[in-house]
């Protein structure tokens, strides 16, 4: 079987709307691809803070044309792992929400549990757990999501290569890797944990095939694809940035003066 050539939309078109510090930066361009190839209806991410990640999945949405909505449920409290915060973050995010995603993008200010009752059993296609960090809180948050996904929807884990202080989803998700049938690990950026939910229709994306029905060759050059990718975008954004910079110097002309001032002997 000759080998299957894999270029993703990330590396052709993908440009990042929203920039602000996380660890997530490594993995956006996986998401930004994988929601194009499962198209969903409902993503729900689960821990949010100033939302790098899921404004990713919300971007994603409008540029390949999904129909669907994004929940983002979070306390904005801050725990044990960021520590406590004031309301800054929270207003940041709710207003990039309205003024870039209304109608896709929504906010629950609550705790994860407080939230199950509020989403159908079966009913999400994408679920990012990315909350508490320990082995306990993300086993809860789990086992208690678990049934609000679809068959054959996919749940993401952040973190799963992240071995410091009392992190726990390493150890979680290496649980998982014995026991669920398809599941893959991304291990760059402090690591990605990607489970399919068994059952639902057969999958026809490339993704998707190469994440859980490829061999172990494929998935090795997956994981170094997500890596490169990753670079080129960080690449990409300074190239950007210091383009800008060297534009702006240049309109100031020598010692900061603006051109027209150079012109003009001004001083």
């Amino acid at each position: 079987m000759e080998p299957r050539v894999y270029f993703p939309s990330s590396l052709q078109r993908f440009e990042p709307k929203r920039m602000v510090f996380s660890t997530w930066v490594d993995h956006l361009p996986f998401a930004y691809d994988l929601v194009e190839a499962l198209s969903p209806k409902m993503v729900v991410e689960l821990g949010v803070y100033n939302g790098l990640s899921f404004f990713t999945f919300c971007q994603a949405m409008v540029e390949h044309d999904v129909d669907g909505v994004a929940y983002a449920i979070d306390c904005w409290e801050g725990d044990a792992h960021t520590e406590g915060y004031d309301d800054s973050i929270y207003n940041d995010v709710a207003t990039y929400a309205r003024d870039h995603y209304r109608g896709i993008a929504y906010l629950l200010r609550t705790y994860f549990n407080d939230a199950l009752a509020h989403f159908s059993d079966g009913s999400v296609d994408l679920l990012h757990i990315d909350g508490l960090h320990t082995y306990e809180a993300v086993k809860e948050d789990f086992t208690n999501w678990y049934p609000k996904v679809r068959p054959g929807g996919v749940i993401l884990f952040h973190d799963v290569m992240a071995r410091i202080k009392d992190f726990g989803a390493w150890k979680f998700f290496d649980e998982l890797l014995q026991t669920e049938p398809e599941i893959f690990r991304f291990n760059h950026g402090f690591g990605l944990g990607v489970l399919r939910k068994p059952g639902g229709a057969g999958s026809n994306n490339q993704l998707l095939d190469l994440l859980f029905s490829g061999n172990e060759e494929e998935h090795q050059k997956l994981r170094q694809l997500y890596v490169h990718a990753a670079h080129f975008l960080e690449a990409r954004r300074q190239a950007t940035k210091f383009k800008a910079m060297a534009a702006n110097k240049k309109a100031k002309g020598g010692q900061g003066k603006s051109t027209e001032q150079v012109k003009d002997g001004g001083g």
